[in-house]
């Protein structure tokens, strides 16, 4: 398609989208589901049943022939059971139907599906309800319905349910708030979301021939190419005529789904790249990122490309994050987060400020657990990711503003200049105030927060069911503080209580460099976490304080929580022991195959020359010889120390015990072990080698 004019035709082409159903649906239908969609009110099986007929005849024309309950259990993946529309007329013939009740309940195994002791193997039933929020779409020929999945008893199995609940929470509290503020014309606070996701991409011959990226998306071993990211000559650099052909058919493919892809660029590393969409409501953020990532995967393999969202597939240079812009929106489309003009004179946009900063520092550790995972501890603390500790950057303008309340003092607000370039040929341009800060996981960014510790894998349901949670719980507090006040002191109380929360809640605000030693030493004195793996930082989310704010705001019941708890170390050790099995199976079956054929031939050539000239010492051959067979011997007793650990943690009852002891040992003999096939990697031409090598893997398109 290279018409721009059919851009509008084509988006949102392939969705049963508000403009559909107002097309579609009778008048008093269209307005009891969009009450539903917009209100959260009960929608009623007759409603249901009209909408399911207007739903199949819509999917029909387009091509659809089946329909699926699309649901994202905790797996870290979505799931999908397709059923066709045909119904049996009894004469030999069918029909094609779809009823208000299939459209409303599914009925998956959910014995089948991660649930952290909730369901025994033998409890089998489960159920997938419609979210109306969420909509419909086409892919494949079905009819994709976006669900939430509970077990039979009622349980949360998947990570959309818990996210609609904290979007409920923050919507009572937030509107509460506002209305004793005198904000009585609002009824409704949305949080939305626009989620940046970076990815590689790489030859897919190539991918084909690594093990350890078909089983574990990330390269186990493999020696540093002799170029890397230290030129600084990809981000945002000229894109290939084979990857921007990919990205183009991957925008087009996500227009017609509905989902905003808006920016597109090379990334820092070689062969790294990133999309990010326009803000949408969290909910269907979720379910849109759910949907690049696949679709992402799928364009990539038609341009014989394979996709990478692994948070760290390559040693050495940057690995992959998805960074999660988070605000909070009114009905009337009032971002409760812009600052205005005179942000120290917005009393109300400051009272949102100090609860997000409030509750960041509070729930430090919920938000570290929100984006724990086997591949984010690789890259969380590297020089592309921010480090493991939380912390919120405001720049130089808010926190003077804080400052200034703080200490009772007027704020000198500074004076915006214009930015002197230097040529006069080019444009002057107002300076912001603030500059940015690359290296802060929680910075606020104009009119938004950008939490930049989320893995590129990560569902982004998972941080923003904290960050709702954990606003909605300090827009309460704040409301029960405020409320008795008579209306001739409220100013006052509020700003007494900004002071307040300013002196409590400012040790979880730093502007400088989270990457240094003396950050981490700085952060320490002021008591912030530093929680640096998913073993240390997982406990925290059954502590006390973190079950009671689930609780309270009907996120999780405990045994929800628990069950998560169960499931991220679950996950975790399972990861790793996949990693392990992949990374032994690799070096005995491939690697020393190659390394002993290489070394043989060498001490053959080495042989076959001293006959020739034996008055030549061969010194550099023989050097080569035995600094490999050196790093045979090493490559042996790693071998059999990783063995035994993975043995070890394999056998450890308890499932936190057996992460720490994946995350202890075994990954330090994993790392032991590459550093020694690495070494001799280094030394073997690429030819002897029986898989693709760094070089090949980052710099083969062209």
């Amino acid at each position: 398609m290279n018409d721009t004019k059919l851009i509008p035709e084509l988006y949102g082409s392939l969705v049963f989208n508000d403009k559909v159903m107002r097309e579609r649906l009778p008048k008093d239908i269209y307005k009891a589901l969009h009450k539903t969609i917009q209100n959260g009110t009960h929608l009623e099986l007759d409603v249901a049943n009209v909408v399911a007929a207007a739903m199949k005849e819509w999917a029909v024309e387009h091509g659809a022939t089946h329909f699926t309950h699309w649901f994202q259990p905790m797996t870290g993946f979505t799931a999908e059971k397709h059923d066709s529309f045909i119904s049996p007329t009894g004469d030999g013939q069918v029909i094609m139907e779809f009823s208000g009740k299939e459209l409303i309940k599914g009925e998956p195994d959910a014995s089948s599906f991660p649930s952290g002791g909730l369901r025994a193997t033998f409890e089998a039933r489960g159920y997938t309800a419609w979210d109306p929020t969420s909509p419909a779409f086409i892919k494949d020929g079905s009819l994709y319905i976006p669900t939430a999945f509970c077990s039979y008893n009622g349980e949360a199995l998947d990570k959309k349910t818990p996210l609609l609940r904290s979007m409920e929470a923050l919507n009572t509290s937030a509107v509460k708030l506002l209305h004793l503020l005198g904000r009585e014309d609002v009824r409704k606070v949305d949080t939305t979301i626009g989620s940046e996701q970076e990815y590689f991409l790489i030859d897919k011959d190539l991918y084909k021939k690594r093990k350890d990226l078909l089983f574990c998306g990330r390269t186990l071993i493999g020696a540093p190419a002799p170029k890397g990211q230290e030129m600084e000559d990809h981000y945002f650099g000229v894109l290939k005529p084979k990857v921007s052909a990919y990205m183009h058919d991957l925008d087009e493919e996500l227009w017609k789904l509905g989902v905003p892809a808006k920016t597109k660029h090379n990334e820092v590393a070689p062969s790294q790249h990133e999309l990010a969409p326009v803000f949408s409501t969290a909910n269907v953020a979720a379910d849109h990122n759910q949907l690049t990532m696949e679709i992402m995967k799928k364009v990539a393999d038609k341009h014989h490309f394979a996709c990478l969202l692994h948070e760290k597939p390559f040693e050495g240079i940057n690995g992959s994050g998805k960074h999660n812009n988070w605000s909070m929106v009114t009905d009337g489309g009032e971002n409760l987060l812009n600052p205005g003009k005179t942000p120290a004179e917005n009393q109300q946009f400051l009272v949102f400020l100090l609860a997000v900063i409030k509750a960041v520092d509070e729930y430090a550790d919920l938000m570290r657990v929100s984006v724990a995972s086997a591949g984010n501890d690789h890259r969380l603390g590297g020089n592309e990711a921010p480090p493991a500790i939380v912390s919120i950057f405001l720049g130089d303008e808010l926190t003077a503003v804080l400052r200034s309340i703080e200490e009772g003092t007027d704020f000198k607000k500074q004076k915006q200049t214009l930015m002197e370039i230097g040529a006069h040929v080019l444009p002057h341009f107002a300076k912001d105030t603030t500059d940015r800060n690359r290296t802060s996981p929680f910075a606020f960014t104009g009119n938004k927060f950008e939490f930049r510790m989320p893995g590129s894998s990560l569902s982004v349901a998972e941080p923003n069911i904290i960050l709702n949670t954990a606003v909605a719980e300090a827009l309460d507090q704040i409301y029960e503080t405020l409320k008795d006040v008579p209306e001739n002191g409220l100013d006052d109380a509020i700003q007494e209580l900004l002071k307040t929360m300013i002196k409590n809640h400012k040790k979880i605000l730093f502007n400088g460099n989270g990457y240094t030693d003396e950050w981490v030493e700085e952060a320490a004195r002021r008591g912030l976490y530093n929680l640096k793996s998913l073993p240390d930082a997982v406990p925290q989310f059954i502590a006390d304080k973190n079950v009671e704010l689930f609780t309270k705001h009907h996120i999780f019941s405990k045994d929800e929580i628990y069950s998560r708890y169960e499931i991220l170390l679950e996950n975790y050790a399972k990861t790793l022991h996949i990693e392990s099995l992949a990374m032994q199976d690799m070096v005995k079956k491939d690697f020393t195959p190659a390394l002993f054929a290489y070394i043989n031939t060498l001490t053959e050539e080495v042989l076959h020359k001293k006959e020739l000239l034996p008055e030549l010492p061969f010194s550099y051959e023989k050097d080569i010889i035995t600094t490999l067979s050196a790093a045979a011997e090493q490559i042996m007793t790693s071998l059999k120390e990783l063995e035994e650990s993975t043995a070890c943690a394999e056998g450890k009852e308890d499932v936190l015990e057996a992460a720490r002891s994946y995350h202890d040992q075994v990954l330090a003999a994993m790392e032991s072990l590459r550093l020694a096939v690495d070494q001799a990697e280094a030394l073997m031409p690429s030819g002897s080698l029986p898989y693709p090598t760094y070089d090949e893997l980052l710099f083969s398109l062209r």
